[in-house]
């Protein structure tokens, strides 16, 4: 049996262009695909709004699962980091309903719904591509990431080249930009005078850990073996 929510936003994406992630877009997805109301509210309490982060977390599992059928194995880890963005991008084929979700979470009171989806996004590209860092590094890799990625969709959305050729110029610039930071750090830790000036902050920022990921398992809550 097919996902509601997967039903509603099918039945919603027709109407975004015209109507945008609102209440009218949500009626029409009710009318359109025939679920019941209380089982809609139920699944999107904030209606469209649902709808558009269940668009954006769509993507993101198109992408992985493109990532994950490809071999990457020869390619530059900078030339991965670029090539899953671009899949990720890729995998939004209706453009409008991406400019009206930029539009959307835009807004005060749904920039932090945003700014967490495009922090998952990143999180996502890293994991796939196999990140293990443990450290401040972890969070550095998806802010910095997070940056070209909305840097990256926002040239995307007003570009009209051929294959959107200007925009996986720009995307590869911008990972070029970051990989000479990247570079900039080396050079600071390799360099004896610089790397003892930088001791004390880097032994701060080595203390800081990315948040556990427990497993669920197949009951609530968050323990991975019975409490004693």
């Amino acid at each position: 049996m097919s996902d509601p929510k997967d039903l509603l936003l099918d039945a919603a994406l027709p109407h975004v262009a015209f109507d945008g992630w609102t209440e009218a877009t949500f009626n029409a997805a009710l009318a359109d695909s025939g679920i019941d109301g209380a089982v809609a509210r139920a699944i999107c309490p904030r209606g469209a709004v649902d709808l558009a982060v269940a668009y954006h977390h769509r993507g993101d599992a198109q992408m992985l699962a493109a990532l994950k059928a490809e071999d990457l194995s020869e390619m530059r880890f900078r030339d991965k980091i670029a090539h899953a963005v671009r899949l990720r991008l890729e995998a939004a084929e209706d453009k409008e309903a991406v400019r009206r979700g930029t539009t959307l979470f835009a807004l005060p009171h749904y920039a932090p719904d945003g700014a967490k989806l495009i922090w998952g996004t990143a999180d996502h590209i890293w994991d796939a591509l196999g990140d293990t860092s443990d450290d401040f590094n972890w969070y550095s890799k998806r802010m910095t990431l997070s940056g070209v990625y909305s840097a990256t969709v926002l040239f995307w959305l007003g570009d009209t080249s051929d294959g959107h050729a200007a925009t996986w110029a720009f995307l590869d610039r911008r990972i070029d930009n970051v990989m000479q930071i990247e570079k900039l750090k080396a050079q600071v830790n390799k360099n004896p005078a610089l790397s003892k000036l930088m001791a004390g902050p880097n032994w701060v920022l080595g203390q800081i850990k990315p948040p556990v990921r427990f497993s669920k398992g197949d009951f609530p809550g968050s323990w991975t073996a019975p409490r004693d």
